[in-house]
């Protein structure tokens, strides 16, 4: 079990298309209750798909998943534009509600990684439950990182200009752009 753990924190503290995706999600839910509304709703959506996977229920190609899952974070990129801009949007109102859906695409691609690893016959469930634990330890602790930084910043007085979130949006979703064409190029060759 230990060695899935360590598999599951290193396959989300790797995987930068997720982690951009949560630090999208960390910043369109601009409440303490609502980040934790909406990365619990990210993790149940991303558990019940990576369980359903994995035990040979549903499928759905690995390419098609990376190229949806990059599109996920181009979406998000547009929502915090969407935020600095001042608009309402479903997403902004209900960002839980978004990382539920985007959670159970994003759950498709854990388990791509799980199965690709390969699982003990005899142990799936335990397999399963140990990555996933293990990709919540990580995403966990991202989230942590991400929101101790922030405080940090804050705490000194360090003025970030006006810019830097429109930056930052705009770096998100360009990589998640990037990541869309490069993967759909692959889903065309097919």
């Amino acid at each position: 079990m230990a060695s899935y753990v360590r598999i599951g924190i290193g396959h989300i503290l790797l995987g930068i298309d997720h982690l951009l995706f949560v630090l999208g999600l960390i910043y369109i839910a601009r409440t303490p209750g609502m980040l934790l509304k909406t990365i619990t709703a990210f993790t149940i959506a991303h558990s019940l798909t990576l369980a359903a996977v994995t035990f040979g229920w549903i499928g759905v190609p690995e390419t098609f998943v990376s190229a949806m899952i990059a599109l996920s974070i181009v979406y998000i990129g547009v929502e915090i534009i969407n935020l600095r801009a001042g608009r309402s949007t479903f997403t902004l109102r209900h960002p839980w509600a978004v990382s539920f859906f985007f959670g159970l695409l994003h759950g498709f691609g854990f388990a791509n990684a799980l199965i690709s690893r390969g699982l003990p016959v005899s142990a799936v469930p335990w397999a399963l439950v140990a990555f996933n634990l293990g990709v919540e330890i990580g995403q966990i602790a991202f989230v942590l990182i991400v929101l101790a930084l922030g405080w940090a910043l804050r705490s000194m007085r360090v003025s970030l200009s006006n810019q830097g979130p429109a930056f930052a949006a705009y770096t998100i979703g360009s990589l998640g752009a990037f990541w869309f064409f490069q993967r759909i190029e692959v889903l065309l060759i097919l």
